[in-house]
């Protein structure tokens, strides 16, 4: 832990933490002063990921709650606070609707790309509302585009609506929440897929371009968007198109019922 980094005395939790661009980002925030606690369902990985950056390990199975509620109260409890969360765990699809379409795989997709990010938010939530702290979750290029992965795109453009929707739900408390898009990252996931990756001349950054841009996201304190990460290009936020809706920033849920806000 470095004494004066960006993030000096502040606790980290990064999920899929095992390897890959989960590795990239704990090493980078514990290289910044932080204390990480990194979490994965790769017991051996995990813990020699975090025995090498000076970390914590905790074994959690992201697409349960009570995992998520667990970790992160482990870390609390071993810290004494919660600043930032990377909810990073993610799988490739293996399966599209059509013929051979494998159900369970589906499920399990749905569970540790979109499940795992609500489910940490969910846990997380009470913690970061007392440090203003902040959640950045891994989503994919492949969810601003048209993807020949189409479940695995179609899970992360859900993280990505949801990322941009929660964050004035958020912002109330003073918690940010937003999105790295990554386009093709040289990690294991893509491993053996890597010789006719490279043979269609498809950029593949390194994780380290990912952890550039989780910095980024930390220090530019915005809320809401989604920072398209690809070695061709600069890492920047992504430019939604504006769609404005008369009336609509004016409905709220208030106990579970949606009012009109008059002030």
């Amino acid at each position: 832990m470095t004494e004066h980094g960006p993030h000096h005395g502040k606790v980290a939790v990064v999920t899929g933490g095992a390897g890959g661009i989960g590795a990239a980002c704990a090493e980078r925030l514990a290289r910044g002063g932080a204390h990480v606690v990194v979490a994965d369902i790769d017991t051996e990985r995990g813990s020699s990921v975090a025995a090498r950056i000076g970390g914590e390990f905790v074994a959690a199975d992201v697409t349960r709650l009570a995992d998520n509620t667990a970790l992160f109260d482990t870390a609390v409890t071993r810290f004494g606070r919660l600043d930032v969360v990377h909810l990073n765990a993610g799988i490739i699809g293996g399966t599209t609707p059509g013929d051979g379409f494998d159900l369970d795989r589906y499920r399990h997709i749905v569970a540790t790309n979109l499940d795992s990010v609500v489910f940490g938010v969910q846990a997380a939530l009470p913690h970061l509302r007392a440090t203003a702290g902040a959640v950045v979750v891994t989503a994919s290029a492949a969810a601003l585009r048209p993807s020949i992965e189409v479940l695995y795109s179609a899970t992360k453009s859900a993280v990505i609506g949801l990322v941009r929707s929660l964050a004035p739900v958020l912002a109330t408390d003073g918690v940010t929440v937003n999105a790295l898009c990554p386009g093709l990252v040289d990690t294991p996931m893509i491993a053996a897929r890597q010789e006719a990756i490279r043979a269609a001349g498809v950029p593949v950054a390194d994780p380290a371009l990912v952890a550039d841009a989780l910095e980024a996201v930390l220090a530019a304190r915005g809320t809401g968007e989604a920072w398209l990460v690809m070695a061709d290009r600069d890492v920047a936020p992504f430019p939604f198109p504006d769609l404005p809706v008369p009336g609509a920033q004016r409905l709220r849920y208030r106990d579970g019922v949606l009012v009109t806000d008059h002030s």
